[in-house]
Order: structure tokens, then sequence, then C-alpha cells
């Protein structure tokens, strides 16, 4: 599950931190990477995906990160961001306050504000963890978490040592999880990190229920869109990767006035109306559009297609895009 994304030993010397660099600056939550010994500039990153989290696990010798208005600017990704050194030294500087961390001690940071990051090696590398959130998926008070930007949390102890501790453990422990883990193991770092931050935020950070359950709503959204090409997706299926009862889930969709089987086949149609409105997808049979959509069965997904768009999948298609090409 863990992939490494960036091995500096794989480079001349010489290329190393502007490759390094190179890949920060491409990413979807672009910044830039510095050095005083960029001759000496090594660096190792590995990249553990779940679902809505993203973790990333970084060795690398003595580096400044940073992000740029400039660089928010042609890009935000609108995350909260975590992190935490497992060897060296590591400082957060954003909104005006830095954080020094050591040990296990962590720092939120906001992709939505320039930040630098400072990372000091003990001996040779530093090595340090860093989880990526959506804000939407966190679900405090309003100002709460910004209140808390570059703060140094403890994470040795309480709330923080079970937070610190599990996203560590995924990066040494990833190869004996099995795919399906993903979005349970996604699902519990997010729940702690809430919980983290909520204890941190005093009295006022307690997270509200409405919140919770919005917040619930969207890694469902999240989980349903990743697996709507497979046809084994049910309301069971989505309740058991998140924890909490078939009925509980009925609930929180009542509360936006649909049912999660009519919800899962709208956005399945939706998918399959797109695809058929796409030039670039001309050649895909109708079958494979469907199967791809999520549907098991042609007959059924002709039927649904029709009542909700008024025409059979192949005459919509036609009216599209025009009549196959001979």
């Amino acid at each position: 599950m863990i992939r490494t994304v960036f091995r500096g030993e794989d480079l001349p010397r010489a290329e190393r931190l502007a490759a390094f660099d190179a890949l920060q600056a491409t990413s979807p939550h672009a910044m830039r990477i510095g050095s005083e010994s960029p001759g000496e500039f090594l660096a190792t990153a590995r990249e553990l995906e779940l679902g809505a989290v993203n973790v990333v696990e970084l060795t690398c010798s003595t580096a400044d990160v940073w992000r740029t208005p400039r660089l928010i600017r042609e890009s935000d990704p609108e995350l909260y961001s975590v992190v935490f050194p497992l060897r060296g030294e590591v400082a957060v500087a954003q909104a005006d306050r830095e954080a020094v961390l050591g040990g296990r001690d962590f720092a939120l940071y906001d992709s939505s504000r320039p930040f630098r990051i400072r990372i000091g090696a003990d001996r040779d590398t530093a090595t340090l963890v860093r989880a990526h959130v959506p804000r939407a998926l966190l679900p405090l008070p309003e100002g709460e978490a910004d209140r808390l930007l570059a703060v140094r949390l403890p994470g040795e102890e309480g709330v923080g040592a079970l937070f610190t501790q599990f996203i560590a453990g995924l990066t040494t422990g990833a190869d004996a999880y099995r795919p399906a883990d993903v979005p349970r193991l996604g699902t519990v770092a997010l729940d702690l990190l809430t919980a983290a931050l909520a204890h941190h935020a005093g009295p006022g950070g307690a997270v509200p229920p409405d919140s919770r359950q919005g917040a619930l709503f969207a890694r469902i959204q999240a989980f349903v869109q990743r697996h709507l090409h497979d046809p084994q997706l049910t309301p069971a299926v989505v309740a058991a990767a998140h924890h909490i009862s078939l009925s509980h889930l009925h609930r929180v969709f009542r509360a936006h006035d649909t049912t999660v089987s009519a919800w899962i086949r709208g956005l399945r149609l939706e998918r399959a109306r797109r695809d058929l409105a796409d030039p670039a997808l001309r050649a895909v049979p109708v079958h494979r559009i469907a199967a791809r959509s999520g549907f098991r069965d042609h007959a059924t997904f002709t039927r649904a297609f029709r009542a909700a768009y008024g025409a059979p999948p192949r005459d919509y298609r036609h009216r599209a895009i025009g009549p196959p090409r001979g």
C-alpha cells in the first residue's frame, strides 16, 4: 500500500535537490524546497493513500520547505496538514507563529496560507511524517482549527499520542494491510486527528453533532465516488466501511431527503451520461460504459437511463456526439 515516490539515491548528487524541488512544485499542494548544501542533499519520500487522508514519510537532509501566496493562487486544494518528527527537529511557521517540534510533538498548518517549514537533521538526515486531510472533512467549529495553526501540540501523551502513534505505525506496517482496509484506516486517522485537535482547542473546540454528521456525510460521498465502478457497492458495504449501522446510514441520507441506493444510482447514471456524451469515448461500447459506471446488468442500465434522461443510451449518445464514424 505504501509506495516510494522519490529516492534521491537513484540520481546523481548534483540533480537530487532540483528533482525533489520539481516534484514538490508540480504537486496539487505546490511547495518549494531549498538547502544550504545542495550538493549534499538527500531525500526519500514514501506515500500512503488512505482515501481522503494522504500520509507521507519523508527522510531528508536539513532543508527548508515553503509555500508562497503565488503558489496558493495557482492551486489550493484546501487542506489541513499535520506534521511531526520521528528523528531530528521540525519547525513550522504560519500565521505569525512558529512551532518548534521535537520528539513526537505535532503541529497543524493550512494550505490556504503561506507557511515555512524548517527540517533540521539529526546527524545526516531527519525523518518526519505528514498527513493531509481536506478542510471540509475536519468537523471542528469555524475558527477553532485556525487558532491551532503553527502551535506545538504534545504527541507523546493523551489523545495526541494516540494520533501520532497510529499515523507513524501506518508508515512502518503498511505492507500488512489489504486494499479493503484502506477506507477504515482513513476513517480512524481522521477521527483521531479530529479528537486530538478538539482536545487542544479547549471547551470551544467540542465537535458539534451537526458538524460530525456533515463530516460523516462528506466522507461517505468521497468513498462512494471512489468505488462507484464496483457493482458490489451497496448500502451495507458503505455502512461497514464507516463503522456505522445500516440504520444510521439511512438516517444520514434521510437528512438530505434521499436514500443511499437512489443517490448511488443517480451518481452512476450521471457518470454514464457524461461518458456517453464524451467524443473521446465514442469508440467505447455502451455496455462497457455501463459496466465501468457500476451497472452489472445492461438491461437494467438501459431502463434506468431511459427513465432518467428520456432516451435509451445509444440514442442519447447519437444526439450528443453524432452517429458512429464509419
